[in-house]
């Protein structure tokens, strides 16, 4: 079956030494549940870095957007240094780098795009909210310090 792009079952596994949960429901005042990936420690807890946005969170950088990706690794070869680059979407954290530091690196696929219902409206007072209530949420694991 092809896939949609549509919401999957959460699902969580440990892997290349962290723990990371796959399309984590976070549900918005509206109603709206949007999806996120957490990458974190195996254990404890952690100070969050979060990202939100239209990127696809599940898209690798290098197979998405190959040009600016051959053009980043060029100009800066530090970002592809020590790392497999499996998790690293577009530019944003690659938690296999923030991990091991004790970071958890969430992130949201904003609404309408990727994994996330709705319409796209981006820099909105809506997806403003949702950034807020994610925020919020990921203070509220017990996971997150």
């Amino acid at each position: 079956m092809p896939d949609d792009g549509g919401p999957r079952p959460f699902r969580t596994e440990i892997t290349d030494g962290m723990r990371i949960e796959w399309d984590v429901p976070i549900e918005m005042d509206d109603g709206t549940v949007l999806r996120a990936d957490v990458f974190r420690p195996v254990t404890g807890p952690a100070p969050v870095i979060m990202t939100y946005g239209p990127y696809a969170k599940g898209l690798p950088f290098s197979r998405g957007y190959p040009s600016a990706w051959e053009a980043m690794a060029r100009d800066h070869p530090d970002t592809v240094a020590g790392t497999s680059n499996r998790y690293q979407n577009w530019e944003v954290v690659d938690p296999e780098k923030w991990v091991p530091h004790g970071y958890a690196c969430v992130r949201v696929d904003s609404r309408g795009t990727g994994r996330s219902p709705g319409r796209v409206d981006p820099f909105s007072p809506r997806e403003t909210r949702d950034f807020h209530d994610c925020i919020e949420w990921a203070g509220t694991r017990d996971w997150s310090n």
